[in-house]
Order: C-alpha cells, then sequence, then structure tokens
C-alpha cells in the first residue's frame, strides 16, 4: 500500500497479553492496529506478554491492517528486550513512549535496525521538541498520548481541549512539515457516542489523520469522521475537471460553486480521491 495515502483513520489498541483480543483485531475494519506491550500489561506479565504477541504476528492473518507494536520506554527494565523482540517479529512499525528527544529515536534505531518508528508525544518536553524528533530519518510517525499530557499539564478535562491544543498544534505542525502521519489522542468514554464525534470532527478539522481508539465500538465513528465524505469527493473532481478545462482552454484558474480553484486546490482534491480510494481498497481486502 502507497504510505503516502494509507489511511490512518482508526487506530486501536490492543493488549498484547491478551489472546482473545489479537484473535478479534483481525477482524475488525481498523485501519491500523498499536500491540501494546507498555501500558495495557502488567509487570509480571510483560515477558510473557511478549512471547504471545510474537505468536500472533507469526500467525498472520491482519491482512492490509498497520501493525504498529508499542514497546516499554528504554529506560524500563522491558524495554530493550521488547525493541529487540519486535524487531523480529515482522510488525510495520515500533512504537516508542514519551519521546521527548531526538536521540531517544536514535537510542531504539540502534538497537532495531531499519524498522520504522513511531513516537508517543505525551509530555511537555517532547511537544517543545516535537520539530527534532520528527525530522529524525527514521521517524515515520507520531501519536499524541493526551492523557499523559493531561496530567502533566495538570489542567481540566474540557470538550474543546483548549488547554492541550499549544501542545497539539506543535506536533502538528513538526508532523506535516515533515510529512508524516500524526494520529490524535484517545477519548476515553467510551460509550459517549456524541462526544467522540465530536472531538474526531474537531481532530480531523485540525488536521489530524486519525484517532487512536481504547474500544472496538469507537471505529466506525472515526472510520467515517477521518474518510473524505460523498460531498468532498463530488467537489474533488469537479475541481479537477474544471482545472482541466481551464488549463486546455489557457486558463491559470477554474471557478467551481463560486470559489477561485488554483493549482492548491488541485492538488489537495487529488489528494482526497487518492485517500477514498486507498479506503475502499481496505476495505475490500
Amino acid at each position: 500500500m502507497d504510505q503516502t495515502a494509507r489511511p490512518f483513520r482508526s487506530v486501536l489498541y490492543i493488549p498484547a497479553s491478551k489472546p482473545r483480543a489479537l484473535e478479534k483485531a483481525r477482524t475488525l475494519p481498523v485501519d491500523a492496529i498499536i500491540f501494546d506491550l507498555e501500558d495495557a500489561v502488567a509487570v509480571d506479565e510483560k515477558p510473557a506478554a511478549r512471547a504471545t504477541l510474537a505468536e500472533a504476528l507469526a500467525r498472520g492473518g491482519y491482512g492490509p491492517r498497520m501493525k504498529i507494536v508499542r514497546i516499554n520506554g528504554l529506560d524500563t527494565d522491558w524495554g530493550a528486550d521488547d525493541a529487540r523482540a519486535v524487531a523480529g517479529m515482522g510488525c510495520d512499525a515500533i512504537l516508542l513512549p514519551k519521546v521527548e528527544r531526538a536521540d531517544q529515536v536514535q537510542a531504539l534505531a540502534n538497537l532495531i535496525g531499519d524498522t520504522p518508528i513511531w513516537a508517543m508525544m505525551e509530555t511537555p518536553r517532547g511537544m517543545l521538541n516535537a520539530a527534532q524528533i520528527a525530522a529524525h530519518p527514521q521517524l515515520q510517525g507520531f501519536v499524541m498520548g493526551t492523557n499523559d499530557l493531561a496530567k502533566d499539564l495538570n489542567t481540566r478535562a474540557r470538550p474543546d481541549r483548549l488547554p492541550m491544543m499549544a501542545g497539539l498544534g506543535l506536533c502538528l505542525l513538526a508532523a506535516k512539515a515533515e510529512g508524516i502521519p500524526i494520529v490524535d489522542g484517545v477519548y476515553n468514554a467510551f460509550k459517549d457516542e456524541d462526544g467522540l464525534r465530536a472531538e474526531c470532527d474537531q481532530g480531523r478539522d485540525m488536521g489530524f489523520d486519525g484517532k487512536t481508539l481504547i474500544h472496538p465500538a469507537q471505529v466506525a465513528i472515526a472510520n467515517a469522521a477521518f474518510a473524505p465524505s460523498e460531498a468532498e469527493i463530488d467537489l474533488a473532481r469537479r475541481q479537477i475537471a474544471a482545472f482541466e478545462q481551464a488549463g486546455a482552454e489557457g486558463q491559470g484558474v477554474a471557478v467551481v460553486d463560486g470559489r477561485i480553484v488554483e493549482n492548491l486546490h488541485v492538488a489537495t482534491a487529488r489528494a482526497t480521491l487518492a485517500k477514498a480510494d486507498m479506503i475502499a481498497r481496505l476495505e475490500t481486502a
């Protein structure tokens, strides 16, 4: 799958220690899975979880879903062993928690060869260093850790997430500057569909590529929110057609629905259609 158009609408956390959850994940309509060796696994289960995950990935069956493994931090008793083991499991990327500096990414790279790295962005220092982290040549994605960020900021939970906007914005700018995907943090109230939908819409409008999820019940809402709508697809097609017609007539701009269409709008329109096409391919795979 073309990584530049790969969708990340729904990115579901799955505990690596739970065989039933690992099995169910094979059937869920998610774009990516984060197999979690960190927060979702109790301390005394971590070595066993590593073996359970290795068996599940070796068995396969996850189709085109992107397989990301979140390891424990390299400053823990399990991180280095996680890194070495996971690099041989055939996953698509390794997710490093609580990244605050680019040299932490390099320390992981030294252990895993050329396996792609994603970074959990969840601390104030990580936000301030987001540009340097995103620029690391092996870094291929950001995952926002909004629960930890809220804790460190000592903020109250608000539907508009205003206290976290500075940090979210810094990470968005860094990710977009380097052309890497960035997925929003989790929504904790997994039974609150209206609240999830509102936060997904907010994240999509901000520029996030998708949402990390904690429960399968959240998947459909995230998939709908971060996919191009039928209206957006229709507009994209009409913008491209109008611009091409204008070019054939020697004009540099076109007009669609009373709005100017220039090169930059056509680039966005083509990206919209490419994403829609990749989603359709993913859903029929």
